[in-house]
C-alpha cells in the first residue's frame, strides 16, 4: 500500500528505520499534568529536539498546529478512558479514521489492554480500526500491554503474547512494555514482523532512560514511545535531543547527554 508506505516515512527516519514518538494524549486519561500545560512549548520542544512524531487526541490537533518551526509527524489517537472510570484499562473508540484523515494525521493509533474485563471489546473495535486503516492507506500503531487482574505486566512471556497480538490483528506498528532484559526484548523482536516500540514507562532518571532505550534498540526495538519521561523533563528539548542522539546513532547515553544541541 503506497499512501501507507509514503505515511510511515513521515513517522519513521528513512536511513535508519528507527524513530522518537513523544505520545501527548496523558491529558484525556489523566487531566491537566505536568508537561501537557502548554501544548504550543511542549510541541515545539520535543519537535526541535528531533522527535520523529508526536500522538494527540482529535481536540489538540489544532492546538499543536504551530505553524512555525521544524515539522514533525502526527498520529492521531482513536481510544481513550479517563482515571475516573471503574475500569480505567477499558479503552472506547473516541475518534475514527477518517476523522483523523481529515485532520491531516500521518498516522493512527489505538490502545488495547489484554487481561482487562473488557479486552475482547477492544480487540473487536481494533480489527475494524485495522480495516478502515487498510481502506485509506492509513498507518496503524497499536499500543498493546498486558494489563488485569493476576496478570504480571513484566513478564516477557505475556509481552510476547501482546505483540503477536497487535502483528496478527494487522499492525503497522507495535508500542509495548519493556521485559526488564535486552535478552527476552531481542526474542520478542526477532518473532514479530513489524516495528515494535517501547514505551518509556514511570519515570525516571535521564540516564536510566536513555540506557533502557540504548538497551531495546540493541536487541531489535524500533526506538521509543516515551510520554511522560520525555515531556515532564526540567530541559525537554535537550532530552528528546539525547534520547534521538541514543535512538538514530546508536550514542552512548553519558555522551548523549553530555553533547549540546
Amino acid at each position: 500500500m503506497i499512501g501507507k508506505e509514503i505515511r510511515i516515512e513521515r513517522i519513521m527516519d528513512r536511513n535508519t528505520g528507527r524513530a522518537v514518538i513523544i505520545p501527548m494524549d496523558h491529558g484525556f486519561s489523566m487531566g491537566q499534568i505536568d508537561g501537557l500545560l502548554d501544548m504550543t512549548k511542549v510541541i515545539t520542544d520535543v519537535s526541535e529536539g528531533g522527535a520523529n512524531a508526536i500522538v494527540l487526541h482529535k481536540g489538540m490537533v489544532k492546538r499543536g498546529h504551530r505553524r512555525h518551526g521544524r515539522d514533525i509527524g502526527l498520529f492521531v489517537h482513536l481510544s481513550g478512558s479517563t482515571s475516573l472510570n471503574p475500569d480505567p484499562n477499558d479503552k472506547v473508540l473516541v475518534c475514527t479514521v477518517e476523522e483523523a484523515i481529515a485532520l491531516g494525521a500521518d498516522g493512527v493509533s489505538i490502545h488495547i489492554n489484554l487481561g482487562a474485563p473488557n479486552e475482547s471489546k477492544m480487540l473487536e473495535t481494533g480489527a475494524k480500526i485495522v480495516r478502515d486503516c487498510n481502506r485509506w492507506g492509513m498507518p496503524l500503531l497499536v499500543m498493546i500491554y498486558p494489563r488485569g487482574k493476576g496478570i504480571d505486566p513484566a513478564s516477557p512471556q505475556t509481552i510476547g503474547q501482546c505483540v503477536r497480538v497487535a502483528e496478527e490483528l494487522g499492525a503497522d506498528m507495535i508500542k509495548t512494555s519493556y521485559p526488564g532484559n535486552a535478552e527476552a526484548f531481542a526474542r520478542i523482536t526477532k518473532a514479530c514482523s513489524v516495528p515494535v516500540f517501547v514505551a518509556g514507562g514511570e519515570k525516571i532518571s535521564d540516564l536510566e532512560s536513555l540506557e533502557l532505550i540504548r538497551d531495546s534498540v540493541a536487541a531489535g526495538g524500533a526506538g521509543v514511545c516515551m510520554g511522560r519521561n520525555a515531556f515532564q523533563r526540567n530541559d525537554t528539548r535537550a532530552f528528546v535531543h539525547a534520547l534521538c542522539r541514543v535512538v538514530h546513532n546508536k550514542v552512548d547515553p553519558k555522551k548523549a547527554l553530555e553533547q549540546p544541541q
